[in-house]
């Protein structure tokens, strides 16, 4: 058949085939190089140690007691440049810096704080001592970074020499909690938020009644914050070799200094002796060159980071436990809010956290229980559940000891309640021992601005009584409120047996109120200062170990999915400069972003408690 006869679909099938070819050909190759990149990933070469080496410590975003889920959030957030939250390890920080300690190649440690949005004061002291002790070995610290915010010029301040980019920013703000409060929005939208609370002091609630925080919110978080920030003083001023007045002055008279050296804020910094140098980033490369040798292929000082650090020294069996020890302590993370069921690392699951003690407390090389909380609190039910499985471990003669890290108000008091001992920081905010429930109808709004009306019949007042298209009925209002009268009896109740005393005198210093460590202490909340080292050579003392015990870390073990994002994030980092001196600053004025960031905060508390009786024993402000 000659081509002219040959049908239209016919003529383009050899071209059709060369068209499908082409394609399968270019989807293998982009299969073929997605393949070779994900493998690239997954092989990770055991880093180097140069022989003569500064170790960079450079904290990204938030330093945190356990790093939240949500890897690939965070690694997909800095691709399309959205801030969603990264975090720091505080374990890893820590641990860095004490085996460098004892590392020959390590000459130098420098703190790049470049990087550092926030830490909470109390991990901020772990970190210190660490820093103290690294200083003991007669090795040098180095702090640098461009700019200074409170938190990160706390470390500075334990530096051997800190360094200040010439055109930087040392901003030191005392601590404040601000919080939103939406009633008039409410009120526009015509919601009914239907509370039910115990404790004047029980502020939890307060953003949905109230257009501002009442006096008794006020009372209690003001003592707070001045015993937070005369501890701030005293450290950084001991670390400094300075006197307090030296730091209160300097902050007090910002404006006035800062006009004095016509806007010159690392002059002004330098004059006040708060730093010792004044100068761009080439000179601390250079001064890190002069102190370990520059090596050649980079034109840079040889350095390592933490992170690779931990890395090359295989020691990650040995650092988290996992080559357990005949008598071990088993240390168990209760990080973030407290919710029913089982949770991702980041926020404490009812379900989870209680399966890690019971998984702890029939491990027969675990001899005693050490439960570190940094939370808020959350749901009262999810609460009770952790508490009686630590219950259940003391019962069975393993004893259980508590360290309170930034934070243990609220539920994260109440986890701490089944325990032989309770440690607190003199700046952790603990206390705050009350319940409430919250309940928003939306009926008016629904009619308003939807012209929507609910209406039908029930077998009785209770049928259809928590609808939230309907406004809550009188009997229902009291049935709620019966239980979180009873909710709060038993909160006090447990924390009178708890501390032995009686339910009359717990109420008096309860209601609601936080406490810090030192107050808690006086009040008889806490057994005894100390961080996360006393408590846990305590634990071990309480079960007879001596000095010959083991330390394992109860945790989620990440799999090979989370450890390809964990690794794809870590190199994307490490290509926007992660170890060098300088990069992504901090930015204490960032607005935008910190405005979403509170809004974000506070709807969440709504949108992620999950307690089935509707009762949180919770602390919802930040302290800034």
């Amino acid at each position: 058949m000659s081509d002219d006869k040959k049908g239209f679909f016919e003529r383009l099938h050899p071209l059709w085939q060369g068209i499908n070819l082409f394609r399968l050909v270019v989807l293998n190759v982009v299969f073929f190089v997605l393949l070779a990149f994900v493998l690239g990933l997954l092989w990770n070469p055991r880093p180097n140690v140069p022989g003569s080496t500064v170790l960079v410590v450079k904290p990204y975003g938030a330093i945190v007691e356990q790093l939240s889920a949500g890897g690939l959030t965070n690694a997909a957030g800095k691709i399309i440049g959205l801030d969603t939250g990264p975090e720091t390890l505080l374990k890893d920080l820590v641990d860095a810096v004490d085996m460098a300690g004892g590392d020959s190649r390590v000459k130098v440690l420098l703190l790049d704080l470049n990087g550092l949005t926030g830490a909470g004061l109390v991990k901020l002291q772990e970190i210190r001592d660490a820093v103290i002790r690294f200083k003991k070995t007669g090795k040098k610290v180095i702090a640098v970074a461009d700019n200074y915010i409170r938190s990160s010029y706390y470390l500075a301040a334990y530096a051997d020499e800190i360094y200040m980019h010439h055109m930087g920013l040392l901003l030191l703000e005392g601590y404040s909690s601000y919080g939103m409060f939406f009633k008039e929005g409410l009120d526009k939208l015509e919601v009914d938020v239907n509370v039910f609370r115990v404790g004047k002091y029980k502020s939890a609630v307060e953003p949905f009644l109230r257009n501002d925080m009442s006096e008794e919110a006020k009372e209690a978080e003001l003592k707070y914050l001045e015993n937070l920030w005369e501890t701030y003083l005293q450290d950084v001023a001991a670390g400094r070799g300075v006197k307090v007045e030296t730091i209160k002055n300097f902050v007090e008279q910002f404006p006035t200094r800062v006009k004095e050296f016509e806007g010159d804020i690392a002059q002004a910094a330098l004059k006040a002796g708060l730093i010792d140098y004044a100068v761009s980033r080439d000179q601390v490369r250079d001064r890190l060159i002069k102190l370990v040798g520059e090596d050649k292929s980079t034109h840079t000082y040889y350095q390592v980071g933490y992170g690779d650090y931990l890395e090359a020294l295989d020691r990650d069996a040995e650092r988290w436990g996992d080559n357990v020890h005949k008598n071990a302590v088993a240390v168990i993370v209760a990080k973030g809010n407290i919710l029913n069921g089982r949770q991702p690392p980041g926020n404490i699951g009812g379900d989870s956290t209680a399966a890690l003690i019971r998984e702890a407390r029939h491990d027969k090389n675990v001899k005693a229980i050490l439960l570190r909380v940094d939370s808020g609190g959350g749901s009262s039910f999810a609460s009770e559940v952790i508490r009686r499985e630590l219950e259940l471990a003391h019962k069975e003669g393993k004893p259980v000891v508590v360290s309170m890290s930034s934070m243990a108000a609220s539920g994260g008091y109440w986890i701490a309640l089944a325990s032989d001992e309770v440690w607190a920081y003199p700046a952790t905010l603990t206390g705050s021992i009350g319940i409430f429930g919250i309940f928003p109808t939306y009926q008016k709004t629904m009619a308003k601005y939807l012209g929507t009306r609910v209406d039908g019949v029930g077998t009785n007042k209770l049928s259809g009584a928590l609808r939230f298209d309907r406004a809550i009925s009188p009997e229902v209002a009291e049935i709620i409120q019966a239980v979180v009268d009873k909710g709060y009896k038993d909160f006090i109740t447990t924390v009178a047996g708890a501390r032995k005393t009686t339910p009359e005198k717990i109420h008096e210093i309860a209601q609601g109120r936080i406490w810090s460590g030192k107050d808690a202490l006086e009040l008889g909340l806490v057994d005894r200062l100390g961080g996360l080292e006393d408590a846990l050579k305590s634990a071990a003392k309480l079960a007879k170990l001596g000095d010959n015990f083991g330390v394992k870390y109860f945790r989620k073990k990440p799999g090979a999915y989370d450890r390809l994002i964990a690794n794809l994030f870590s190199k994307i980092t490490a290509e926007n400069g992660s170890t060098a001196v300088g990069g992504q600053g901090n930015q204490p004025l960032n607005p935008v972003n910190n405005m979403l960031r509170l809004v974000n905060r506070q709807m969440q508390m709504l949108s992620q408690f999950n307690d089935p009786n509707g009762l949180y024993a919770y602390w919802p402000y930040s302290v800034e």
